[in-house]
């Protein structure tokens, strides 16, 4: 074939025979401008959605501090007198909660030494315990690093007999994960007590958990794991034995202990919080309000209860709104301090964010959702909700929930004061912060 000189106007294209046409041309500058465009818009809009949260919550404390700054002098007291109330009574909770689940600490405690001494061996024997299948949920884009460990964890460590065991690994992915997704797959020809589901049309948690629930897997009990989790190998046995030895029972929830603490500050304060979150807080206020919620994962349920409830995917935190609505249902649910599972903490700031930011907002959607359970009826036909459940709910979804925002308040309200009348002593501070009114001294001897 004949080459053209550089420069001639009978040029090759490679891939084709033919010079492209002044349309094609066109055509192609075209897409290439609208990919372009797309790609901007999409850029911009993810910057958008990321940013403005930050930015209302900066303009939200920024207005807060200048509206104080210019109220008088009598509003001011009643803002402050309304806020130290109300952190004197979530102080209150707390301590009593955490009298309240020293309880719980000594019946689990007691429970682990009593099977301990008996070289692990369960009350109820392989034979009378129950099937259980393990959810393993999972959006492979953000966990396809993690994943094929944490099942094999699973596989390999969890004691439990494997003729009453299912591990069901229901994930979603926008676009293909190779070769991750045949590993999986494969890894469930391997082990028959492994079922790997790439869940059809799934864009969320919820839609995983649902497309479980209409699977007939046989299993009395469905535990909810998030992908991240690394189940204690006795964790499953300690909850099928709190579920078969009571039936009264529908929903057990474990504690989660945060594995990742020395990553760094954050970390650690994280793995605090969670401590004191499912070791004090849950079990405390189960035993003084008389009922527990599921928390999102490391929570076993009954299976025909678990189908009928489902997840709304709708919801932001789909987690809380199926626990109150169990509990409208007249689930009964507890919290077992020896059904541990160890979880990952966010490292970044930002992961960090995003997470509380859909947990605060979550949270505000069901209690606002749920908030008639304070006062209705019962769903179920015998069934009743007793006053100090009534007054559990009202703590959690009004007192409690709107504390942190009245916290924050009570942060803008003191900021104000500094702002406009600078303390010129450490005297002065200490003063400013805690004694501002008389009133506070009688709420500081309260607490």
């Amino acid at each position: 074939m004949e080459i053209s000189p550089i420069g001639s106007n009978n040029v090759l294209f490679e891939g084709s025979g033919h010079r492209p046409s002044r349309i094609q041309q066109i055509r192609s500058s075209f897409a290439r401008a609208c990919k372009d465009i797309s790609w901007a818009l999409t850029t911009a809009s993810d910057g958008v959605q990321d940013w403005t949260p930050f930015v209302l919550v900066v303009c939200y404390f920024v207005f807060s501090v200048c509206i104080y700054m210019v109220a008088p002098s009598r509003v001011m007291k009643v803002f402050w007198f309304f806020y130290l109330m109300t952190n004197t009574y979530i102080a209150s909770a707390t301590v009593i909660e955490a009298l309240m689940s020293i309880g719980p600490y000594h019946t689990a405690k007691k429970a682990a030494a009593k099977v301990a001494a008996k070289n692990w061996v369960f009350p109820t024997s392989d034979t009378d315990i129950q099937k259980l299948d393990i959810i393993i949920v999972a959006y492979l884009p953000n966990e396809q690093d993690i994943i094929l460990d944490r099942v094999y964890y699973m596989l390999e460590k969890v004691v439990y007999p494997r003729d009453k065991l299912c591990i069901n690994v229901l994930y979603n992915t926008p676009y293909p994960i190779e070769p991750l997704e045949s590993e999986l797959h494969d890894l469930a020809l391997k082990h028959p007590e492994l079922r790997v589901i790439k869940v059809p049309n799934s864009k969320s948690k919820a839609d995983n958990i649902n497309y479980y629930c209409s699977l007939d897997t046989g299993a009395d009990v469905s535990a909810i794991y998030d992908c991240d989790h690394y189940p204690h190998p006795y964790g499953p046995r300690w909850a099928m034995e709190r579920l078969t030895s009571d039936k009264s029972i529908d929903i057990v929830q474990g504690r989660c202990v945060v594995f990742n603490a020395d990553s760094n500050l954050m970390t650690a304060m994280i793995a605090i919080e969670f401590d004191k979150i499912y070791a004090v807080s849950h079990p405390g206020r189960s035993a003084m309000f008389d009922f527990g919620l599921f928390c999102g994962s490391n929570g076993y349920w009954r299976t025909p209860l678990l189908r009928e409830l489902k997840m709304d995917e709708t919801m932001l935190t789909e987690d809380i709104d199926s626990a109150l609505r169990a509990f409208g249902h007249g689930a009964n649910a507890v919290h077992d301090l020896n059904v541990v599972s160890f979880e990952l903490a966010p490292t970044t700031w930002p992961a960090f964010w995003k997470q509380r930011l859909r947990w605060s907002q979550g949270w505000v959607q069901a209690s606002f959702r749920h908030f008639n359970l304070v006062w209705s009826h019962s769903e179920v036909e015998g069934k009743h909700r007793s006053f100090t459940q009534r007054f559990g709910l009202l703590s959690i979804l009004a007192i409690r929930e709107s504390s942190y925002y009245l916290i924050s308040q009570y942060l803008c309200l003191v900021f104000s004061i500094v702002i406009t009348d600078f303390p010129k002593s450490g005297a002065e501070l200490y003063k400013l912060v805690f004694f501002q009114y008389p009133v506070a001294w009688w709420l500081f001897i309260l607490r």
